[in-house]
Order: structure tokens, then sequence, then C-alpha cells
């Protein structure tokens, strides 16, 4: 059995690991561990957490940030398409 089995099909990158995911995921703010635990696509922890810190750098609420990776999971979802139609 493939070990990357569980992320489904997708035509993003797999890349290594650096650090522990658990530990990176367990340090992440509450409303941003809840918005990746009901995520469509696998993000990492480190990309989300980048988003997060640059929104709230520039004043934006946890609403705002929210939405912002809501746009940029729709964004990545609409590149998925054509993977799934030329299968």
């Amino acid at each position: 059995m493939r070990r990357c089995a569980n992320l489904g099909r997708t035509a993003q990158r797999q890349r290594r690991r650096t650090r522990d995911p658990m530990a990176a995921f367990d340090a992440l703010p509450a409303p941003l561990r809840a918005w990746l635990s009901r995520a469509a696509l696998p993000w990492s922890p480190a990309s989300c957490l980048r988003i997060w810190q640059r929104q709230r750098a520039r004043g934006a609420t946890i609403d705002q940030i929210l939405a912002t990776l809501d746009r940029a999971e729709a964004r990545a979802l609409a590149r998925e398409v054509p993977a799934e139609r030329a299968a």
C-alpha cells in the first residue's frame, strides 16, 4: 500500500516533512486548526500559518483571515479540475 494513499487523488505536489506534523498542527491558533480540520485539501500547517501571520500583520480579523483561506482553497480546487478531466 502506498504511504500517501490517504491524500486522495490530487494534483498538488507532495513534499517531505521536516518536523513533526502533529506538533506543528497543535501549535496553530485554534481557529486555524478548526479551518484545517474542515479543509478539502491536505494543507500544510506551515503554509496556513504563513497566510495567518501575513494577514494578522495587515490587521485582518479572524473572520477575514478565514475568508482569505477559503479563497486560497477555492483557487487550489479550481486548479484540480483539469487534473481530474485528464484522468
